[in-house]
């Protein structure tokens, strides 16, 4: 009889002595194992330039790679000469084929899993092939996720307790009509089959019934029921979501046993990290703490449905580290030279790792043993250090705010609403950014932002009008373009619009894009999405 999700069994109690013994039979030579690889690796140049030679190799012999003049041993320059850079869009066709069986198509051989996602952009849903190899670096990127968190914690106890992965629904649909099956869904769900035995057995939260639901309130429901009473050692998620766990686990405890635990470690003990990705954490990070506990440790992740680009090794000021040795080549466009209405035009600017330089903004390019050949991401990145490769991720090539020519990236939209609301001692829970334009009819002669902002502890609507001019400032002080325009007069001072408590719920849910890996986007340099905030409510 197959489990119902909707009446969880609890998750197992502590793992007994034999089980932690036999996990730290393995964890622990991995944990040494990886300390051992990243000193060798150094500055991952080496580890580089073998993927790619790898990658031109295998991917010369399925259709794409012959008509786009792949061979072994091609030189990186004439590789850079003969494949422009492309959108998902240009691998569409090709992927439409593989979607029905063909083999020998992007990459060798069938591809059986496609993950589908739609990212940030409020675009069409992307389907990215996930062949085996690709299965092979998302497990591996998984493992380094946990090893790189041990060796910077300085002891392998994570490994002590259960795992709980907070994202979309795990369930995989065949595509009909297609034999042998072709299975697509979320990512998530894609690995969560094929995760190594000993982490299904002994590790993976909350349990493939439960992970496989896509209502998001029954599946927060089902997972409070499930691990309240577990013992677990870290939670993984979007950091926004996982507030809404922690708040839902906290009123279910109470509910439970009568007393509210005052923070998650009251519940989960043996809890130590919190694992996220997806968004800038800053926003978040003080009521993460206030809620799951004061000595949680935060460890970030840069995951992608295309690939696994880099996992925090190092203080959260140093970046992110590279993962250069985990089957994917990347390349580094420096977003000055980027033309998104044509990408080939400037391709031959980008650079391999060894001509990264710090502190420059890249759009990142994507080699992966599915088939995407110089693939364009739509990540912007800036470097940290290039010996180890640490890097930070700042925003979206869509998602830019310049409707008046400000070229405002997302990190310093963040990064000013993050210092200002820390000025004025609220937290946020979400916000967007959007170009006000000129309207003489509305007494407007001049452009501005409008910020839609919803916020933990909402302030008044007279309390705005400071709001916005501090947040004028920080984003002055981060942005040259920006304060000329300001300056100038090319600019007004921004309009704050305090959206009401559940707001940015409604639109979410409106949008279809509540629970699991769903994000805001953060700013967008149309109305698309400001236009549909109409519908919020606003705070008087």
């Amino acid at each position: 009889m197959p489990i119902d999700p909707t009446i969880p069994r609890p998750a197992p109690p502590r793992l007994p002595a034999v089980s932690r013994a036999c996990l730290n039979l393995i964890s622990a030579p991995l944990t040494s194992h990886t300390t051992r690889r990243l000193r060798r690796l150094g500055n991952g140049v080496g580890a580089q330039e073998t993927i790619y030679q790898s990658l031109v190799t295998t991917l010369a012999r399925p259709s794409f790679g012959r008509a786009a003049g792949l061979e072994p041993h091609l030189p990186y320059r004439t590789f850079c000469d003969r494949l422009p850079a492309r959108h998902y869009e240009d691998f569409s066709p090709y992927i439409e084929q593989m979607k029905q069986g063909q083999a020998d198509v992007l990459c060798p051989g069938r591809c059986e899993y496609f993950a589908v996602s739609s990212g940030t952009t409020a675009g069409p849903s992307k389907w990215l092939p996930v062949n085996r190899a690709m299965l092979a670096h998302f497990r591996e990127a998984g493992l380094d996720t946990l090893f790189y968190y041990a060796l910077r914690a300085g002891k392998n106890s994570i490994f002590h307790g259960r795992h709980l992965f907070l994202g979309g629904s795990s369930a995989l649909v065949a595509l009909p009509e297609i034999q042998p099956p072709i299975y697509y869904g979320d990512l998530s769900g894609i690995t969560a089959q094929h995760m190594p035995d000993w982490v299904a057995r002994w590790l993976y939260e909350p349990g493939l019934a439960i992970a496989q639901l896509s209502d998001w309130p029954a599946k927060l429901a089902a997972i409070a029921q499930r691990t309240w009473r577990a013992d677990l050692t870290m939670v993984a998620g979007i950091p926004s979501w996982l507030l809404v766990l922690a708040a839902t686990m906290r009123a279910h405890a109470e509910a439970a046993s009568g007393q509210r635990p005052s923070t998650l470690q009251a519940l989960w003990p043996n809890l130590e990290c919190l694992v996220h990705g997806g968004v800038p954490v800053a926003p978040f990070a003080d009521e993460l703490r206030a809620a799951y506990g004061a000595s949680i440790q935060l460890h970030e992740v840069y995951p992608a449905s295309e690939a696994f680009i880099a996992i925090q090794d190092a203080e959260p000021e140093a970046g992110l580290r590279l993962l250069v040795d985990r089957g994917i080549f990347f390349e580094f466009l420096p977003s000055a030279d980027y033309d998104p209405k044509n990408p080939a035009a400037a391709a031959g600017r980008a650079v391999p790792l060894e001509g990264v330089q710090i502190n420059v903004d890249y759009v990142l390019l994507l080699t992966t043993p599915a088939g995407l050949v110089r693939y364009i991401i739509g990540d912007l990145v800036r470097f940290i250090s290039v010996s180890p490769p640490r890097l930070v991720y700042v925003g979206r090539t869509k998602l830019q705010l310049s409707a008046f020519g400000e070229h405002v990236i997302e990190k310093e939209l963040t990064d000013a609403l993050t210092a200002v609301c820390r000025q004025h001692e609220v937290l946020l829970t979400n916000f967007h950014v959007a170009p006000l334009f000129p309207d003489p009819a509305a007494q407007r002669p001049l452009g501005c932002h409008e910020w839609w902002i919803e916020l933990r502890h909402p302030i008044t609507a007279s309390h705005a009008e400071q709001f916005a001019a501090d947040l004028d400032r920080a984003l002055a002080a981060r942005n040259d373009d920006y304060a000329a325009k300001r300056a100038g007069q090319g600019l007004t001072l921004p309009l704050v619009r305090l959206v009401t408590a559940g707001g940015f719920e409604q639109w979410q849910r409106r949008s279809g894009k509540w629970g699991g890996q769903n994000k805001t986007p953060r700013c967008r340099s149309d109305r698309q999405i400001a236009d549909q905030l109409k519908l919020c409510p606003l705070l008087d």
